[in-house]
């Protein structure tokens, strides 16, 4: 009997020139956790859009529960039992979050809302899967970690049975990712399937059943338990040795380059208003800031930057004061800027990849008021071989790159300004293990050159292995300092939760 819920087979997909998925095969079993693993650009994020029908395939055969589709869409996929929770969450931030699970499938009586049924479906699936989710909250007043449950909720309650999880420990605590597991681990036994992908080996070790890699989209080959260590995946993804310790170096400290001296901004949410934040970070060492998502981070960033105003306290940039200036005058003052989202503030994608490298270099490369091409194209070249930008085009769109390979464009470009402050926020995020090694020994080499690094991220290992002094933010608030010597993950996410290392709970 096959046991097989989803069957890829010879799978391809092209865009225009690129081909994303050559020949590809992935399959799943009923009641198993299988991780779909490999570099940016690898396909594999491809090769489940193409099953849940977000993409139409160029050739191959997909089956689900037997039945061989033709085509497929997100409705067709719904219906056959797929559902995906996508890196960035489909929520609308303003509604309920039982609203939110029942958008567009709204139970009713007769011509009505029924609200007691909805209500009684999803405390159903929370009492289950010990879910833990406030239905009456909005969702811009929860956390990632809540709002990620509401998803797979969500995809449950249209009759999933097929669940793909992309990237869904990126922005999670270490606390919040231990939950999430026992929920897939009860998932997974009342026959729920899986497919996990993430580029955290450590858990694709911890939670998988069988792991499936792919490398410049093709498969490379399937493991089942026991058949893996961390070397044999990272081999299998990059195709060479991969090293994450990073060769991190003393620096000889210089004078405080940024001085952030009690400072109020508003937020996006009340628990990410910045409220009387002082910290400063000097030339020669790397200091990271800790935390959950939305718990101050991103406004921190913005008044830095000068892309959010200051109500009250100062922003000194190397002896420049800086609050409340235009972002151009920052820049100029010194700041190169890593942003959390490459998308939005880091590129144009509808712009090639050499005019995304010199757009803080133009009058370098202007004449009169024409660009030098040649010279552009001479210097664009030597960045995608210094920072390994693949496919190594530069008159390329970046909407033709993948996720980690557009932000080394973005890292390229910030880190060869040669400014006094980099700010990188979320650097590796969504990225490969080949592009994170390549990207944290580039903030280690930048440090060593003597610039002030301020790092902000979600991955506490990257936080560990990089920075000299840690930051925990905790509701827009600097709640701990820790010497790195003196932090791990766990005590790290007490204090990004709140609490303090005596196990009460934190400042007000």
């Amino acid at each position: 009997m096959n046991d097989r819920i989803i069957e890829m087979r010879s799978i391809e997909k092209n865009f225009g020139d690129v081909q994303a998925v050559r020949g590809a095969s992935f399959d799943l079993k009923q009641g198993e956790i299988h991780s779909l693993i490999g570099e940016n650009g690898a396909g594999k994020s491809t090769m489940m859009k193409l099953l849940y029908g977000m993409y139409d395939r160029d050739g191959g055969d997909i089956s689900i529960s037997g039945e061989s589709m033709s085509r497929i869409t997100p409705k067709l996929a719904i219906e056959r039992g797929v559902g995906m929770v996508h890196q960035e969450f489909m929520l609308v931030p303003e509604l309920t979050v039982l609203e939110n699970i029942i958008l567009g499938f709204e139970p009713k009586k007769g011509m009505m809302l029924d609200l007691q049924q909805a209500r009684a479906m999803v405390q159903r699936y929370i009492d289950q899967y010990d879910m833990d989710v406030q239905m009456n909250k909005r969702v811009n007043q929860i956390s990632v970690g809540e709002a990620q449950r509401v998803e797979i909720i969500k995809i449950l309650s249209r009759g999933a049975n097929v669940l793909i999880l992309d990237e869904p420990t990126a922005v999670l605590t270490p606390q919040e990712a231990r939950h999430l597991f026992e929920i897939l681990e009860n998932l997974r036994r009342d026959g729920k399937s899986i497919v996990f992908i993430s580029h955290r080996l450590n858990e694709v070790m911890e939670i998988s059943d069988r792991v499936t890699v792919m490398r410049r989209g093709e498969t490379v080959g399937s493991l089942e338990r026991g058949e893996w260590d961390y070397a044999k995946l990272a081999r299998m993804m990059i195709g060479r040795e991969v090293f994450l310790n990073v060769d991190k170096k003393q620096s000889e400290l210089g004078k405080p380059i940024l001085q952030v001296k009690d400072l109020w901004t508003s937020g996006e949410k009340e628990i990410s208003k910045i409220r009387g934040l002082s910290m400063e970070v000097r030339a020669g060492e790397i200091v990271g800031i800790a935390g959950i998502d939305g718990n101050g981070q991103s406004e921190l960033i913005e008044a830095i930057a000068g892309l959010r105003r200051v109500e009250k306290g100062s922003i000194v940039l190397d002896g420049t004061d800086v609050t409340n200036a235009a972002p151009g005058a920052v820049r100029r003052a010194g700041l190169a800027h890593i942003p959390e989202d490459r998308n939005l503030r880091g590129l144009n994608r509808s712009m090639s990849i050499e005019d995304n490298m010199i757009v803080t270099k133009l009058k370098q490369f202007s004449q009169g008021l024409r660009l030098d091409r040649k010279s552009i194209r001479k210097y664009a070249d030597q960045l995608v071989e210094r920072y390994d930008v693949r496919p190594g085009k530069p008159a390329l769109p970046t909407s033709a790159l993948s996720g980690g390979n557009a932000q080394k464009v973005v890292v390229a470009r910030e880190v060869e300004m040669g400014a006094k402050l980099l700010v990188a926020s979320q650097p590796t995020r969504g990225v490969d293990i080949g592009a994170i090694e390549s990207i944290e020994a580039i903030l280690e080499d930048t440090k060593s050159k003597g610039v002030a690094v301020l790092l902000v991220s979600a991955d506490l290992r990257e936080i560990l292995s990089l920075s000299d002094r840690i930051l925990v933010m905790y509701e827009g608030r600097i709640t701990g300092e820790m010497a790195v010597q003196d932090a791990n993950e766990d005590s790290l996410g007490i204090l990004m939760m709140g609490g303090t290392m005596d196990g009460k709970e934190g400042a007000p």
